[in-house]
């Protein structure tokens, strides 16, 4: 199954989405994607920092950044020159978990498509953790005692090195692979408790992947792993101790809340 394009939260559409120098009828127009709007809103109009902007828009904070880099440039770009602003499109999802969103009849296709091309060439760059053992990926994200962590550049695999977890549960788990600048998970199962944290740090997850962990990072690269966006940690027993946080166990399977 194909990967798909990550989507940014966002609490609300923008009530504008067009913006013109006076007395101009028609010129360049300059498209600022909603996503993209976001990042300035956040940071400029509320003041948030830009770490604080990930968690919420869950999202890494290096995401955050060159949003906002290229959302200033655009809007800078549409001041001096004259060029018509308008937002729309990106990818994204609403904070209420409406469906994903994308470009509407006002956007410029062309534009749109060179959008996703580099969106694409971003993903070429990222630093991958996976719960290791003995060259597989492990089943259970909070009992990993190793993750190998890879670093893709430019798309291929650029160094990897295997880091020991030191006994830490569930609830470090997240903190240590934040620490170590890691954006993106692949792993087995994994509670609902773990999935919030790595999403409130910013880190991507995979999970319900199983197999070769070199091979998992090749696919992930490829855009074709294979994985399950519903994953849950459902090799529990009623009452068990995730890590460091209790869970109770909902039905037969036990998955973790």
């Amino acid at each position: 199954m194909a990967r798909p394009i990550r989507c940014r939260r966002i609490c609300f559409e923008p009530k504008y989405d067009s913006f013109a120098p006076c007395g101009l009828e028609s010129g360049e127009q300059i498209l600022l994607t909603v996503d993209e709007f976001e990042a300035v809103r956040l940071v400029d109009y509320e003041k948030r920092t830009h770490e604080q902007c990930a968690r919420q828009m869950g999202v890494s904070r290096t995401t955050v950044t060159e949003m906002y880099e290229r959302a200033r440039t655009k809007i800078a770009d549409c001041i001096v020159n004259g060029k018509t602003l308008s937002i729309c499109g990106g990818n994204y999802i609403l904070c209420d978990g409406s469906a994903k969103k994308c470009c509407g009849k006002k956007c410029d296709r062309a534009e749109h498509a060179a959008r996703t091309i580099l969106e694409r060439k971003e993903d070429r760059n990222m630093k991958v953790a996976v719960t290791y053992e003995n060259g597989n990926v492990f089943a259970h994200f909070g009992h990993t005692e190793q993750f190998k962590i890879y670093d893709v550049v430019d798309g291929k695999v650029a160094g990897a090195q295997i880091v020991s977890t030191e006994g830490s549960g569930h609830g470090a788990l997240a903190g240590m692979l934040s620490a170590l600048e890691v954006d993106t998970l692949v792993c087995g199962g994994i509670g609902a408790g773990a999935q919030i944290a790595l999403a409130e740090a910013g880190i991507r997850l995979y999970g319900g992947v199983s197999g070769s962990a070199d091979e998992a990072v090749e696919a992930l690269i490829a855009g074709n792993l294979s994985f399950d966006p519903h994953v849950r940690c459902n090799h529990h027993g009623e009452g068990h101790v995730c890590g460091e946080h209790k869970h109770g166990c909902a039905g037969s399977g036990g998955g973790c809340q």
